[in-house]
């Protein structure tokens, strides 16, 4: 199953007899809050799932949108009508950083049946799909999270790969190069961390670039293609929380590369002040 669905693939699927599950995941850092897009309009038969409560832990050491725990992000699912071994599909405003969180949290609790609406929101209106604003109600789901799905990485961890494979840093170069940092308590990168600002993954209409240009993309990051024509090396993707770091998972799953997550991210690595900081433009 491919990770991403066109608006007019899922408008089909939704016409079916056995329409997946809908979650809309809007959110923006400072807000407005995203339950207000969505009762201002939605896909039809969409439900909301909040990045800060259903896909993320409390804000601690951990970062500032940690793992859930599996009994919680379990019971957040079910209350949303998610079934087990039934298909799911995540979207977002437009640019998919907040629906891959979704897909990847789902993936990393055990559901192998999720897709992101590529364009998301924008571009189903902008294809003159209907748009509903009630809040529909949903039968309680089945789903039973299984944490470990997907391959994560801790502090140490990233600080490992970093030296001796591919960290990709997913934020804003100026954030990567310590010029500004609006939110977390000091600026700069991970020591060897490559910057790889997720607005390269997507096109100007906030969908993903071919599978071909984003294997150039990261081919180019540093991530070399092999004897066989494959890209190689190990590879794992950081933010500032974990979430549009998600986002360059998705992306370099789309080019055939399978990466770690440092779900704790920038947030969880300066919780430490002893952890070291690089800034500027090289990887330090």
């Amino acid at each position: 199953m491919s990770v991403l669905i066109d608006v007019e693939s899922l408008a089909r699927e939704l016409a079916g007899g056995t329409p997946p599950v809908l979650l809309d995941v809007r959110w923006r850092l400072g807000g407005p809050p995203g339950i207000d897009s969505y009762r201002a309009g939605h896909l039809p038969g969409a439900v909301f799932a909040d990045l800060d409560t259903d896909l993320a832990g409390s804000p601690g050491s951990g970062g500032r949108h940690p793992l859930p725990a599996a009994a919680d992000f379990e019971s957040a699912m079910r209350r949303l009508g998610v079934r087990s071994r039934y298909p799911v599909v995540v979207y977002d405003d437009g640019d998919s950083t907040i629906a891959a969180r979704a897909w990847w949290t789902l993936r990393y609790f055990g559901h192998d049946q999720v897709r992101v609406l590529d364009g998301g929101f924008r571009a189903w209106a902008a294809a003159g799909r209907p748009v509903a604003t009630d809040e529909p109600g949903v039968a309680a789901g089945d789903f039973t999270a299984t944490a470990g799905q997907l391959p994560v990485l801790d502090a140490a961890g990233a600080a490992a790969l970093a030296r001796s494979g591919v960290l990709l840093d997913a934020r804003a170069g100026e954030r990567y190069r310590g010029e500004v940092e609006p939110v977390d308590p000091a600026a700069g990168h991970i020591p060897g961390a490559v910057s790889a600002p997720t607005a390269a993954n997507v096109g100007p209409d906030g969908r993903f670039l071919p599978p071909q240009e984003l294997r150039r993309r990261f081919g180019d990051l540093g991530v070399t293609a092999g004897p066989d024509g494959a890209l190689a090396l190990d590879v794992g993707a950081y933010c500032g929380s974990g979430v549009t770091a998600a986002h360059e998972v998705l992306a370099l799953e789309l080019a055939g590369v399978p990466a770690s997550l440092y779900v704790g991210s920038w947030s969880a690595w300066t919780a430490d002040p002893g952890r070291p900081v690089a800034t500027g433009a090289d990887p330090g």
